[in-house]
């Protein structure tokens, strides 16, 4: 959280540097399996936050960073796929409409799911 407040001037800079290409900054986290052990030491279950689930919603926080998220939905299809459709801000579509497929193809690699992005009125 303390990050954020200089990402967007830094996610700014950068794409400069970088010609105009996407810059999208993503916290490193740790999940833990299921059958998670503690050691004698640290008693207690599993952190919430080190669950799959928890780990991909936040990695899916950090990509959209300067919109939020105002809905989540997943569509299962016949042939078996799921796609999550994930509804941003609509205050911000100007800002965000050409990175959406940026979004996902960045989503698609760290978490091998599929996503499509809409804008909520």
């Amino acid at each position: 959280k303390q990050f954020q407040k200089i990402q967007a001037r830094l996610v700014r800079e950068l794409e400069k540097k970088f010609s105009g290409r996407h810059v999208i900054i993503v916290a490193q986290r740790n999940i833990l399996g299921k059958s998670y052990a503690r050691s004698q030491k640290t008693k207690g279950l599993r952190p919430r936050s080190r669950t799959l689930t928890a780990v991909q919603d936040a990695i899916l926080e950090d990509i959209v960073y300067p919109t939020e998220i105002t809905g989540k939905r997943t569509r299962c299809k016949v042939d078996g796929r799921r796609i999550l459709k994930v509804y941003l801000d609509g205050r911000d579509q100007a800002n965000v409409e050409g990175r959406t497929d940026t979004y996902a193809a960045v989503y698609g690699k760290l978490t091998n799911k599929q996503v499509a992005f809409h804008f909520s009125s």
